[in-house]
């Protein structure tokens, strides 16, 4: 008789913080829902959208990585996402050890679950952010932190660029001048000679090894066929000049790839730190600039434009009330009709597009929980992530879609019009699906 797992018990005794740092299950009230994670206001751009090859580790626990030049707002920023007390003082590489946070995927799907069935226990999903320490040009070559941070950089998944767009004489800028355009070409750059560093190496190395093998056999094949792949990800990226993301790569090469770890085959959302009166109104003088560069060079990936110093000042605040004035305020301030939003949600919901992130739901009364699965999860890996058992003991998934359960009210009304309906071993989890597993027994042990 197959088992239907509903939840009833908090798997996790996570203490969520609020705005007013209690620790409550924080709101996430009118905020875009995942499913339109690119649909982003005035002050979000985005290129062409392009489909890549899924690279990186195969797991679910995944990290995105905060990586900019000294003094560019790195660690202000940090602070802002993630309520936290970081250093972020006015000299290159304060933030030396890299500093770790989640935050809370703010979801009105989840809000509204919650709503529904006042659950004991509260778990939304979660963006893992770290701090990494300022990169600097020559950092390829041990300038600055060099390998210190480099190898932090690998630990991470994926990447927010930060580049400066605001001028202030206080705040000194490692290269002298504030250029956004040329800060995302050092980093580009620095990671890329990182990555040609390894790759000059390790084709030799692979090179040696397939020159030992015999005249056949599997291991042998397997040999060459590692060599081959090595060498077509050197060319592309020490000859070509080119990051490995952007390659064109077979299966087969995807998996020798990751292997690899390289930092340029990770994913990159941009953001630029703007000063606040350009935020408000909307007229940052690299705008234009950067999203041509990026349009050029990067194709498809997202470029948000932010201002470190309202972000700041918001966090610093108590309650949403006190935002919403401060906001209204600065509309005043600077003779606008637009009230300004702040950007951390769109940066939040990037992050977790960029990473290939998605989520279902289970809910009750005793918990409303979102799980976080990789795009293109199927069912039993799904039920996997709740328990290994359930992966194992797989029988079926009953999905309720969520605008349907909006729709109806109740799970029960749902059932009674046949929207919720059974699915099977191939089924691909969509995001937002609400989800009760039936699973089977383990076989016992003899």
């Amino acid at each position: 008789m197959p088992l239907t797992y509903r939840p009833r018990y908090s798997v996790s005794n996570i203490r969520i913080r609020s705005a007013s740092k209690a620790a409550v299950a924080p709101s996430h009230s009118a905020r875009a829902p995942l499913a339109l994670v690119r649909l982003y206001a005035a002050n979000a751009s985005t290129s062409t959208l392009t489909e890549r090859p899924l690279l990186g580790r195969p797991s679910n626990n995944l990290k995105m990585g905060i990586l900019g030049l000294p003094n560019t707002g790195k660690s202000s920023f940090f602070n802002a996402l993630t309520d936290s007390a970081v250093p972020a003082e006015n000299f290159p590489f304060c933030t030396i050890s890299p500093s770790e946070a989640r935050v809370a995927v703010p979801d009105e799907r989840f809000d509204w679950l919650v709503a529904l069935w006042k659950p004991a226990s509260v778990v939304p999903a979660y963006l893992t952010v770290i701090d990494i320490a300022g990169l600097v040009r020559g950092a390829a070559e041990g300038e600055g932190l060099g390998n210190a941070f480099l190898s932090n950089i690998s630990s991470v998944d994926a990447l927010f660029h930060l580049c400066r767009g605001f001028s202030s004489s206080d705040i000194i800028h490692v290269e002298g001048r504030v250029d956004p355009v040329a800060d995302l070409q050092i980093l580009h750059e620095e990671l890329r000679l990182k990555d040609a560093d390894m790759l000059k190496r390790l084709v030799e190395v692979k090179r040696k090894d397939a020159g030992r093998v015999g005249k056949g056999g599997a291991v042998d094949q397997r040999k060459r066929e590692e060599y081959e792949a090595v060498l077509k990800i050197h060319d592309w990226v020490v000859d070509a000049g080119k990051e490995a993301r952007y390659g064109t790569w077979t299966a087969e090469e995807i998996e020798v790839l990751n292997g690899l770890h390289l930092l340029t085959a990770k994913p990159v959302v941009y953001l630029c730190n703007i000063a606040e009166q350009e935020y408000v109104l909307n007229t940052c003088i690299w705008r234009a600039k950067l999203q041509s560069h990026i349009d050029e060079h990067h194709p498809g990936d997202i470029l948000i434009q932010y201002s470190g110093e309202l972000e700041s000042a918001l966090a610093a605040l108590e309650s949403d009330e006190e935002r919403k004035l401060h906001l209204e305020t600065l509309a005043e301030i600077y003779e606008t009709d637009n009230i300004p939003e702040s950007a951390l949600t769109k940066i939040i919901l990037a992050g977790y597009e960029a990473l290939r992130l998605s989520y279902f739901f289970t809910g009750g009364e005793d918990e409303v929980r979102a799980w976080t699965i990789r795009s293109g999860t199927k069912a039993p890996q799904a039920a996997g992530v709740i328990h290994s058992d359930f992966e194992k003991t797989f029988a079926m998934a009953e999905v309720i879609r969520f605008d349907d359960l909006r729709a109806f009210g109740s799970e029960d009304a749902v059932k009674m019009a046949g929207k919720a309906v059974q699915k099977g071993r191939d089924y691909v989890v969509e995001g937002g699906d609400i989800i009760h597993f039936k699973v089977g027994q383990l076989a016992k042990k003899r």
